[in-house]
């Protein structure tokens, strides 16, 4: 380990034996740390900001105390931290760089053409699901919907009964008609496809008020251990629920379900309307 003195000597050496290639260095990783940040800022992921930070104040700490000159292994560690947390949030980096690039003028007409009917199908799958959620909040009438990334684990899956049928508003309130054989599971929306309904999902183990029933340990316990999204409705009071990453956003109206349900959409479906 290095002394503070020795610390200070070296950081005055960096001025006194000044050499240019240093501003190129700290430039670039000024802007992957401020890339990354935005990132997850953007991305409410507050949480991770902190985790980043801590990390690389550490590693650089301890790259400064070290006996060693080479700084090699720091800047390893910086890029994979860096690229870590962009990973996390590669679907979210992908749809904002889509919505900012212009198109060339010769392929406008087909992007547009493409994009509509990509579109238009995403808009067929978030009208039939909110519309069943409409109803089923307006009869009291419970219910989980779990949005799959395809990552769901086989255990899950295979606790319900398989359907992998067309995603329609009949089949949807049919499904959780209260004494229905399925009705007290979860169903499984994958895409295009209700994969499955009557699942069994893993409950959460945080404290929440007592009016957060098994359904909603339910509905908040699958996101925790799964890149996925749920829609939950209250049996006793008919309020929508949505949630994401483990977190909980209660008295959901038609139109933010219709964003939520768009922004999964988003990205189960690539510019080319095909699953992603």
């Amino acid at each position: 380990m290095r002394t503070p003195a020795e610390v200070w000597n070296g950081i005055t050496a960096v001025f006194t034996n000044f050499r240019w290639i240093i501003i190129p260095e700290m430039l670039f990783l000024c802007i992957i740390i401020y890339f990354v940040l935005k990132t997850l800022y953007e991305n409410n992921a507050k949480r991770l900001i902190f985790v980043y930070v801590f990390l690389l104040l550490l590693t650089g700490t301890m790259t400064v105390f070290s006996n060693a000159n080479d700084v090699t292994a720091f800047y390893m560690f910086f890029m994979i931290l860096s690229l870590f947390f962009l990973f996390l949030f590669n679907v979210e980096i992908k749809r904002s760089i889509w919505n900012s690039v212009k198109r060339a003028p010769g392929t406008a007409n087909t992007a547009t053409t493409r994009t509509t009917a990509v579109t238009a199908r995403a808009d067929e799958y978030v009208s039939g699901i909110v519309k069943a959620v409409q109803a089923l909040s307006k009869s009291n009438t419970g219910a989980l919907i779990v949005l799959s990334n395809g990552n769901l684990p086989k255990t899950i899956l295979e606790s319900g009964v398989t359907l992998n049928a067309n995603i329609s508003n009949q089949l949807i309130e049919g499904i959780f008609i209260p004494k229905a054989p399925l009705h007290d599971g979860a169903m499984i929306i994958y895409g295009d496809t209700i994969q499955a309904a009557g699942c069994f999902l893993p409950l959460t183990q945080k404290d929440f008020p007592k009016d957060y029933g098994t359904r909603h340990r339910a509905g908040i316990g699958v996101t925790e251990v799964a890149d996925v999204s749920t829609i939950i409705v209250s049996e006793e009071t008919g309020i929508v629920s949505v949630v994401k990453r483990g977190e909980i956003t209660r008295y959901v109206d038609s139109e933010s379900l219709k964003r939520f349900l768009k922004d999964y959409y988003w990205k189960e479906f690539n510019g080319e309307g095909k699953k992603a």
